[in-house]
């Protein structure tokens, strides 16, 4: 799909709460199926359809993500399956996974390209990624500039250390609207709880663009089967593709 095609398809749209959830089990029937993954699902997991089977994959347990997000505190939250490190997926073998759910996580890797590629590692041929990405123009990301392709690529090639505290700052800044002389004071606080921010931002669009840019990597591989916008988010489907076929005459 090319850009122009893809911004065709990002109309700006304000459906209802649960307008917004059925868009996403339409796509989940038509795209999920065999057994996969959700990463960080906390207190809105994915429906997958009849006859898909989903574990469910975070870096803490739900007690402890009771401490970590007290603003959850009344939801309930989805008994973790998996403990891991959703980027990397380390648990998980190779080409085991039929898809992986990933909705509003991607935003809060420090390696987004890294956390894509691990994603791709675990599908079978013709595995699915589903994310639902926010738009940082209708949240509370909306002041923060957006994160360009040749930021993730540092991230990617220099590992993420370089701009931590940047983001952590920006965070600081822009979302909580902290004063200029408690931004880094904030920033640090943030930094030592590992508080999980969002790390990059982007429009629909500027996530499309930085897809398209990452696709250029040999080593990634992947497919943009399907974009939706939904509200004040955009779900992209990747696929994996599968080998092609020989014909053996």
């Amino acid at each position: 799909m090319n850009l122009a095609g893809i911004r065709d398809r990002l109309a700006p749209l304000t459906p209802s709460f649960h307008a917004r959830r059925r868009r996403r089990r339409l796509l989940a029937d038509r795209y999920l199926s065999g057994n996969g993954i959700e990463i960080g699902a906390l207190h809105r997991p994915l429906r997958v359809p009849v006859g898909a089977s989903v574990r469910y994959v975070d870096r803490i347990a739900v007690a402890e993500m009771r401490q970590h997000y007290p603003e959850l505190s009344r939801d309930r939250l989805v008994e973790v399956d998996v403990i891991d490190d959703g980027e990397t997926l380390s648990s998980q073998p190779d080409a085991s996974l039929d898809f992986v759910v990933a909705n509003h996580f991607i935003e809060h890797t420090e390696d987004p390209i890294g956390a894509i590629g691990n994603h791709l590692r675990v599908l079978r041929p013709g595995g699915i990624i589903y994310m639902a990405v926010p738009d940082r123009g209708q949240t509370f990301d909306s002041l923060r500039p957006p994160t360009g392709f040749t930021h993730v690529l540092r991230d990617h090639v220099d590992g993420p250390g370089w701009s931590r505290m940047t983001h952590f700052e920006e965070w600081a800044r822009y979302v909580e609207r902290a004063p200029d002389e408690q931004v880094a004071p904030r920033a640090q606080a943030l930094a030592d709880q590992k508080y999980s921010i969002h790390f990059h931002v982007w429009t629909p669009a500027e996530f499309a663009e930085m897809l398209q840019s990452a696709q250029r990597d040999p080593g990634l591989g992947f497919e943009i089967a399907e974009m939706q916008t939904n509200g004040d988010e955009c779900i992209f489907i990747l696929r994996r593709p599968s080998p092609p076929q020989i014909n053996h005459r």
